[in-house]
């Protein structure tokens, strides 16, 4: 339970001890600057003031006056005769200060992408797509923000939302994830296998048409290679890999490790598939061919299969799965490379970081998981937003930066300035999340501000409103959307 709010009484009486505490003209007043005061209040009052504040003004170091604050609330409603009008609020201004000029900005925020209402009903997403505006010479209340304005993109996605093309791809993290976590704590909480085969069949299916495959052209022509098979099963599993990351050069290991997440459900069948694997390449029944940069340790084996160099390879307690988890961190890494280096958005060079085999495997799965989560924003952007190349191309380098000294973090507002013409078909007919105006004067320490705001929850949290649980149900069917006005003034109070 926090702070409880006080009548407007006892919270005019607390600004009224400090401004006396910052008068110098009181003899018992060390003249040095208090911290800002607010006071939460009760809205008990007819005009409903939610808060109170007080901070003092210096001039060459010297405290020279005050200035007091009223914040204002008023309960939701979509009646936009009820909201006071842009002359009104400039008259409001200029009773309180008397200005010989004041200016006028803008501001407003849309909710591009995140929950939906479905039959009346709120569908909360994790992941948020808004954008800010900034912009002077406000016209009238509620107006469109202009396409001079200063616009920025607010951009969290939270990876696993089915609606998101990234979705499968999140699916093989989380298996990746999920055995990165058995070797760290010896237990493992297996997923539903996606295949009816047993992993050993599958495995050992796999080698035999390896085997059938390589024999003679013919059978090659006649029957689909096993890169094409799965290349198929990819595309029919999940668009991501058909529209964004689709690679066609799936090594041995690279499918293995795609046979093997969809269908081992233990320990034992990790260490029964790879010795399947292993025996074959120590007896020479199979050659595959492996990418020149993979770094797992199957992989390094099926380089020394090459020149009949193998060497005994113990599968006792956690090898296994250490080396299935190489080799699934060795095809994701080349699955999210692929993408971000075939549309031009960075190169090998920028990526080090994240390609980083000389740190710990649970670090590896780390920078993995931060690949993925950058890429499903970049993904957003792309597919939903149709952001052109150079905004995508700034979204990543800020992205990739940002996760080099930062921490996995789902909860993080990338930010990308954007020019609103870019986005304007998705926020001209939609209404604002909320929209703001502010009417000031004067300058320096001495400028002050009267602003308006309307916001579709409430701007204040110690206070219930009657119409908030409502509005969030049941407003979904409304043409026109209920707000919340907060309303804040200013009065400076000079030392003589």
């Amino acid at each position: 339970m926090g702070p409880q709010p006080l009548t407007i009484m006892k919270a005019r009486q607390l600004l009224s001890w400090y401004t006396m505490a910052q008068n110098s003209n009181v003899s018992s007043v060390v003249n040095s600057a208090l911290c800002p005061l607010w006071v939460r209040c009760d809205m008990s009052d007819p005009a409903g003031t939610s808060w109170l504040g007080a901070e003092t003004i210096s001039i060459a170091n010297k405290v020279a006056g005050v200035k007091l604050y009223s914040i204002t609330c008023k309960d939701s409603t979509a009646n936009k005769a009820s909201f006071i009008t842009l002359e009104e609020l400039k008259q409001e201004h200029k009773k309180r200060h008397h200005p010989s000029s004041i200016v006028t900005k803008g501001s407003a925020q849309y909710n591009l992408f995140g929950s939906i209402v479905v039959e009346n009903t709120t569908i909360d997403s994790q992941s948020s797509v808004k954008v800010d505006f900034k912009w002077s010479h406000v016209e009238s209340i509620l107006e469109t923000p202009p396409l001079s304005s200063v616009a920025t993109l607010n951009i969290k996605v939270a990876s696993g939302d089915m609606r998101s093309p990234m979705f499968q791809m999140y699916r093989e993290l989380e298996f990746l994830q999920l055995l990165a976590d058995g070797l760290r704590t010896g237990e493992t909480e297996w997923m539903e296998p996606l295949e009816t085969l047993s992993a050993v069949a599958l495995t050992k299916a796999y080698l035999e048409e390896l085997q059938n495959t390589a024999k003679t052209l013919q059978n090659q022509e006649a029957k689909p290679t096993e890169t094409q098979k799965v290349k198929r099963e990819q595309m029919a599993e999940t668009s991501i890999f058909s529209s964004l990351t689709e690679r066609g050069d799936l090594d041995f290991v690279e499918q293995l490790w795609v046979r093997m997440r969809k269908s081992v459900t233990s320990y034992q069948d990790i260490g029964d598939c790879l010795k399947i694997v292993i025996d074959a390449l120590k007896y020479g029944d199979i050659k595959p061919w492996i990418h020149r940069d993979s770094n797992s340790s199957l992989s390094k084996l099926i380089l020394q299969s090459y020149h009949q160099q193998m060497g005994q390879v113990s599968l006792t307690g956690l090898t296994p799965i250490h080396m299935l988890v190489e080799m699934g961190l060795d095809k994701m890494r080349k699955d999210y490379i692929n993408y971000l280096i075939s549309q031009e958005l960075t190169t090998l060079n920028h990526l080090s970081y994240y390609l980083s085999t000389k740190v710990d495997l649970q670090e590896q799965v780390m920078r993995v998981r931060k690949l993925h989560h950058l890429l499903e924003i970049i993904v957003t952007a792309s597919t939903f937003l149709g952001l052109p190349y150079d905004r995508l191309f700034l979204l990543s380098q800020s992205c990739l930066q940002y996760y080099k000294t930062c921490a996995h973090d789902e909860d993080h507002e990338f930010k990308l300035p954007i020019k609103p013409t870019l986005i304007s078909q998705f926020y001209q007919k939609e209404h604002p999340a909320s929209w703001g105006v502010e009417v000031s004067s004067g300058h320096g320490p001495r400028e002050v501000k009267t602003f308006w705001q309307l916001s579709d929850k409430p701007l204040v949290d110690h206070i219930t409103f009657d119409t908030y649980l409502s509005n969030e149900t049941v407003n979904g069917d409304s043409e026109e959307p209920a707000y919340f006005s907060t309303m804040g003034c200013c009065s400076l109070v000079n030392f003589a």
